[in-house]
């Protein structure tokens, strides 16, 4: 799949299953690829590395149907054993350097940075694509401290590769975002949650519409 980075950022869909069944889950990202996310982003934190790449293969197959990258959080063995498009990595996981290192030049590597010392550190080590945030308060991830829009406007103005914020981000929040220059935004709960998740994601892509 040849990936335009820039442009499948704009609605980047991050999954958490809460309480739902697989079915159900499974269920809430193929209804969110088929009206409009550009990305998907499987992130699970406490299960088996077998129960992983057992919905990593389900996702992908959802995905692969609509022609969506997928990117494993996290798991660079997960994301090579389902040859997903990238994979996402944080503090706290391989050096970034050691990650590029392992999935090769081809695959996406998108890194989350919360300075912009960190951006220019992931950006000369071979990130794609920075996270920025959390923007706002979130109950998936918790977190030490928010980043403020001042930070992420700076964080883009100082690196050369795309930037999406992520944390808390409502359809409402989106227009807060014009004029710090990100290339879209990564949504959790807003979408997974959504009563109805067609109107949210055509919704939401309107609301970028206005602002990237």
């Amino acid at each position: 799949m040849d990936v335009n980075i820039t442009k499948v950022l704009k609605l980047y869909l991050v999954t958490n299953r809460y309480d739902y069944s697989d079915e159900e889950f499974l269920g809430r990202i193929e209804k969110a690829c088929q009206n409009g996310v550009t990305l998907a982003q499987l992130r699970e934190k406490e299960v088996t590395t077998h129960k992983y790449f057992e919905l990593a293969t389900k996702v992908k197959e959802i995905t692969d149907r609509f022609r969506i990258p997928l990117i494993i959080d996290d798991r660079i063995d997960i994301c090579q054993a389902v040859d997903a498009a990238g994979v996402h990595i944080g503090d706290n996981d391989l050096p970034i350097s050691v990650a590029r290192r392992l999935i090769g030049p081809e695959k996406i590597l998108g890194v989350s940075a919360k300075s912009a010392m960190r951006a220019t550190q992931a950006e000369l080590e071979g990130a794609d694509y920075l996270g920025v945030g959390a923007i706002y308060p979130t109950k998936t991830k918790v977190i030490t401290k928010p980043t403020s829009i001042e930070t992420l406007k700076e964080i883009t103005r100082t690196v050369s590769i795309p930037v999406i914020a992520i944390g808390g981000i409502k359809e409402h929040t989106i227009h807060n975002f014009k004029n710090t220059e990100i290339n879209g935004v990564a949504m959790v709960s807003e979408i997974m949650c959504a009563e109805n998740i067609a109107d949210k994601v055509s919704d939401t892509i309107k609301e970028l519409d206005q602002v990237l």
